[in-house]
């Protein structure tokens, strides 16, 4: 292959040159490029020498470039532009990160929200892939406490100094009862009056089911045997179905009945002095190594409020 004396010609050259035809003087151009004035005009005779041609012509009014030079500076303009493209590209392939996040989350978050912020987040970074295992609060505690997963969404704040716990997502209970029953359109009810009816909830161990027994205990002053308990089930889309079917009424997430209550064949039932609220809680190992995609998930879902 035959030399080619382009091969010694470098990015500040180029800059150089550029900067040169811009500016129309020495002087103005070592400033654009922060170089002295005698460095500017030393990579110009480097550049004529190495080339073997004349490429600037010095006039009283400026400069001028010669025919060498206007090919020289055409090519130069290419290649600084190539330059930066390619930087971009990187920095963009760079900030696509790629990898696989296990999460695990109650069944609230699991059925009712995650999905849609899920969405989003594919459409964003479709470069990663999310796993999700449904669990309750407790055993989706304990699968992250165990590194079986890596991320958790739960019903309930754990207290453990090994985990980082923040607030992500609000919600709350309400009572759901069939189109039909007699507490439908009822401005309100007493809790009296909901002992009398059968009751479907959530099995031990459920964050919707220790938030609702808290609030028996410590604000009406009953335990849960104060109800007519007539099943317990292992998720809230059972306990939905339930009394959809007519089993019985239920104390449920807001979120899980949201497209019942607008629909109409559900209907939220006020309680007298009553308001039911919780967090869900986003949690995850202190020692968890966060990766990039890690990072960016996790910002994302901090960014992204459900409200229903």
């Amino acid at each position: 292959m035959a030399y080619n004396p382009f091969r010694n010609i470098t990015f500040q050259q180029l800059e150089t040159l550029v900067a040169l035809v811009g500016e129309r003087s020495f002087s103005r151009a070592s400033r654009r490029v922060c170089l002295t004035q005698p460095t500017l005009t030393k990579h110009v005779k480097n550049m004529e020498e190495d080339l073997n041609v004349r490429l600037v012509n010095r006039e009283r009014a400026g400069i001028s470039l010669t025919p060498e030079g206007k090919v020289l500076y055409d090519y130069a303009r290419k290649v600084l532009h190539l330059r930066e493209e390619a930087g971009e590209r990187l920095i963009r392939i760079q900030d696509r990160a790629s990898g696989v996040i296990d999460i695990q989350a109650s069944t609230i978050p699991a059925t009712y929200l995650l999905p849609y912020v899920l969405g989003s987040f594919h459409k964003d970074h479709p470069e990663i892939r999310v796993h999700v295992q449904t669990a309750d609060s407790d055993e989706s505690l304990d699968a992250i406490l165990n590194a079986a997963s890596e991320i958790g969404i739960i019903g309930k704040s754990p207290q453990n100094p090994k985990l980082h716990v923040e607030t992500l997502w609000e919600d709350r209970l309400v009572l759901a009862v069939p189109r039909g029953h007699r507490f439908a359109g009822r401005r309100t009810v007493s809790w009296s009056e909901l002992a009398e009816e059968p009751f479907v909830v959530r099995e031990k161990g459920s964050g919707t089911r220790e938030v609702f027994e808290n609030y028996l205990r410590n604000v009406v002053g009953w335990t849960l045997s104060r109800l007519r308990i007539v099943v317990e089930l292992g998720s809230s889309e059972a306990v939905k179905e339930a009394v959809l079917a007519g089993l019985g009424i239920s104390m449920i997430s807001v979120h899980a009945v949201d497209r019942e209550l607008r629909s109409g064949i559900l209907c939220e039932v006020p309680v007298e002095d009553c308001r039911i609220e919780r967090s869900f809680y986003l949690i995850y190992r202190r020692q968890l190594a966060l990766m990039r995609h890690h990072q960016i998930f996790l910002d994302f879902i901090r960014s992204h409020p459900i409200n229903r």
